[in-house]
């Protein structure tokens, strides 16, 4: 089983251990927080990112496939009633290089989203989680 452990440090912030790791977690000051870390739902949107990134980044190695850099830019939208989940995902995958494959990418990125990556699946129980593939796109 996985877990955390997070320890009050006043106001709305916590001390989060996870894995061997610490970092703090607030609330906006507009609700009491002081801004001293992320908000714990947007955290979700890099444990996204991360999640289907590290799928991709395996995946294109065992293809062989060549890449200068890759970017995930994870945005979502969430609803007006509480909980105010998020009910919208959508994940853009920025690829650079000279040699690159659509199809390849775009088969990695298929197989992150719809079978190896548990955040994406998880989200996806909430609303939808879409992708966009771009490669060499202007900085």
């Amino acid at each position: 089983m996985a877990g955390t452990k997070l320890v009050w440090q006043g106001e709305m912030s916590f001390d989060v251990e996870l894995q061997g790791h610490h970092f703090m977690v607030d609330a906006d000051e507009s609700v009491g927080g002081k801004d001293r870390g992320p908000r714990p739902k947007a955290l979700l949107l890099s444990a996204l990112g991360g999640c289907t990134g590290m799928d991709v980044v395996a995946i294109l190695g065992k293809m062989q496939m060549p890449y200068t850099r890759f970017e995930l830019d994870v945005q979502g939208e969430t609803g007006t009633e509480h909980p105010k989940v998020y009910t919208e995902v959508k994940v853009v995958y920025s690829f650079w290089g000279e040699e690159l494959n659509l199809e390849k990418i775009e088969k990695a990125v298929s197989l992150s989203q719809e079978k190896y990556c548990g955040v994406a699946a998880t989200l996806k129980l909430a609303g939808t989680v879409d992708y966009e593939i771009r490669l060499n796109p202007e900085s």
